[in-house]
């Protein structure tokens, strides 16, 4: 499915061009989150990335057991 509604990425409105902003003239982005699937293929890569960057506080990695 097409999103057709794009958000300014620095004052906020929403519009329908896919470029830039007609306000400010700021790059556009998709507003909407992206689908939820139960089969995430890509779950164990995120909690690695959020884990080692720090916004996920964990006591216990659980992918990587020493």
């Amino acid at each position: 499915m097409k999103w057709l509604m794009r958000k300014c990425s620095r004052c906020g409105r929403y519009t329908l061009r896919r470029d830039k902003c007609p306000v400010c003239g700021s790059p556009v982005i998709v507003p909407h989150p992206p689908r939820f699937s139960p089969e995430d293929k890509y779950l164990k890569y995120r909690l690695e990335m959020k884990i080692s960057s720090g916004l996920l506080k964990l006591d216990k990695n659980p992918f990587f057991d020493p």
